[in-house]
């Protein structure tokens, strides 16, 4: 059984996760967005939401956050343990993207190459809504990438066009998530009024000695 599934165990952390995940995401949009639009950087930030929520419940020194920005598909090892970290903004399961590149040379050689080495945990964000956050073991996402051929399961930019990178596609998370073995905690995602000053923090280090 993957370590992960520790956090989809134990009721204080669900209670938590439910409590504070839709503030601390409201917070991370707050922080990168700009005229009222996010940027692509959020994406980047949720995770580090998830993998101090990692650092919370197993502790600091078993989390390696360190990871090369050349892997594309780890984002977090915890106690030897790889994991993909995933994010999305959708009232129902949705394509996501597993590596952002305009190249496609690097295109090609990722799809070609691709196989699930890890298990993925996945933040489906909906807010006024129930979201989930869910986990897919690294054996569901082989059995599945193994069934549906890898045509259906990932979805490849066509040639020519603005390659913005491969993703997961949508048909493959629906089924992840039907996937006896998937884990997952429903969270409601309300946002709180929040009062937040982009400047404030950068005006207070400016004005300390």
């Amino acid at each position: 059984m993957s370590i992960y599934s520790e956090v989809f165990e134990d009721e204080n952390l669900i209670n938590l996760i439910r409590a504070k995940l839709p503030r601390l995401f409201h917070l991370v949009e707050l922080e990168n967005s700009r005229n009222g639009k996010l940027g692509m950087e959020v994406g980047t930030a949720r995770e580090k939401v998830l993998i101090a929520l990692l650092m919370y419940k197993f502790g600091v020194d078993n989390v390696d956050a360190e990871i090369p920005i050349t892997e594309h598909e780890i984002d977090v090892i915890v106690k030897d343990e790889p994991l993909s970290i995933k994010t999305l903004k959708a009232k129902r399961a949705s394509s996501v993207k597993l590596i952002w590149t305009v190249d496609y040379a690097k295109v090609k050689l990722f799809a070609d190459t691709y196989n699930p080495k890890c298990d993925m945990l996945l933040a489906q964000v909906n807010w006024d809504g129930i979201g989930n956050l869910y986990l897919f073991s690294m054996q569901a996402q082989k059995d599945l990438l193994k069934k549906l051929g890898k045509d259906i399961y990932i979805k490849v930019p066509k040639q020519g066009t603005n390659p913005r990178g491969v993703e997961l596609s949508q048909v493959a998370i629906e089924h992840l998530i039907a996937d006896k073995s998937t884990k997952s905690i429903s969270v409601n995602f309300v946002k709180e009024a929040i009062e937040y000053d982009p400047y404030k923090r950068w005006l207070d280090e400016w004005g300390e000695s």
